[in-house]
């Protein structure tokens, strides 16, 4: 496992202007990689995810290798009609959001996910463990039921989540585990330009009405659904436009874009991520009580109260930038 001594060093020769280090992380292979502006382009600065071959031989590996298959096969092993429990409302699998595996840069990847839970989580304002935080997407994407905290299952998904983790300091991020940056724009989102994006590069994946494309055996999808009653939930992430868009940006279309070089605009990710969680797309009922501390709700979570005097049409659609001026000027907190 890196140490803090080698993980700081990362950081300090970035600061210098070191044009590239490459610190090995343990067994796994896992990398940090720091790099100054004469990098090209083409190899920009990621935490690059261990080798599923080095997943040792012993329980422990035994326990990651099942999790991934978790991951990658949520809806067989755990879905509707799972072998391995009945948890899931819907088909959709864990990949189908945290792409490869939850490997991907910018693919809401599990990299530093397990050094920094137990954490404290907004959406129910108060801390969760990192099982806990499993079982909130399986309630809210999944629409499903939480699985026993000490299940094998459960205990699968975390040691994998550990395992890609290995060599990332307590607490810290790397390069690559967030949202990718986008510029908001000073106007309201525009739907109707959404809708027009979406038409020309989401609907052969995912349908024109949102639904999805399901593979031959019924079991799970190919391209998951983006709206409908067999989708996510308005409390899921996803449903967050801003979220939702960094997202969109750094991955979509899935055959023809990587965070690298995008292939939508800002305007278009944030445009078609709008209409896929606008009014007019039917989703399942929201279960519990989102967000409950006002003082800590994401600016981009479209259902009041707030503890600023902007609606929830312009939290949820924008111009985002006079809501985040204002909560700075403030004090408040600001989180998107």
């Amino acid at each position: 496992m890196i140490s803090n001594n080698r993980f700081y060093l990362v950081v300090f020769a970035a600061f210098l202007g070191i044009s590239s280090l490459v610190v090995s992380c343990g067994p796994s292979g896992g990398e940090i990689t720091a790099l100054n502006d004469e990098t090209p382009e083409d190899s920009l600065a990621v935490f690059t995810a261990p080798d599923t071959n080095l997943i040792p031989d012993n329980e422990f590996g035994e326990l990651v290798r099942y999790g991934r298959k978790l991951i990658l096969n949520t809806a067989y092993y755990l879905g509707p009609e799972g072998k391995s429990g009945k948890y899931l409302g819907n088909k959709m699998n864990c990949t189908n959001c945290h792409l490869d595996g939850g490997t991907r840069p910018y693919g809401l990847n599990y990299f530093s996910s397990h050094g920094r839970y137990p954490q404290y989580r907004a959406r129910e304002n108060k801390i969760l463990s990192l099982a806990e935080r499993v079982n909130n997407c399986i309630e809210r994407p999944h629409n499903g039921v939480p699985m026993p905290l000490d299940c094998r299952e459960m205990l699968a998904i975390t040691c994998y989540i550990k395992w890609l983790g290995e060599g990332i300091p307590v607490e810290a991020r790397v390069d690559g585990d967030k949202g990718l940056d986008l510029e908001l724009p000073d106007s309201e989102l525009d739907v109707n330009h959404g809708k027009k994006v979406y038409f020309s590069e989401c609907v052969r994946c995912h349908g024109e009405n949102g639904e999805g494309k399901m593979f031959p055996d019924n079991v799970t999808y190919e391209y998951p659904p983006l709206w409908g009653k067999l989708s996510y939930q308005p409390g899921s992430s996803m449903f967050r436009i801003i979220k939702a868009a960094q997202f969109i940006k750094a991955n979509m279309p899935h055959d023809q874009a990587t965070w690298k070089k995008p292939k939508l605009s800002d305007k278009d990710a944030l445009d078609v991520s709008a209409y896929v969680n606008s009014e007019l797309q039917v989703r399942p009922a929201k279960e519990g009580l989102d967000y409950p501390n006002v003082k800590t709700k994401p600016i981009d979570y479209p259902f009041g109260p707030y503890d600023d005097p902007f609606s929830e049409r312009q939290h949820k659609y924008g111009p985002y930038k006079p809501i985040i001026e204002y909560r700075k000027s403030k004090g408040l907190y600001v989180n998107y």
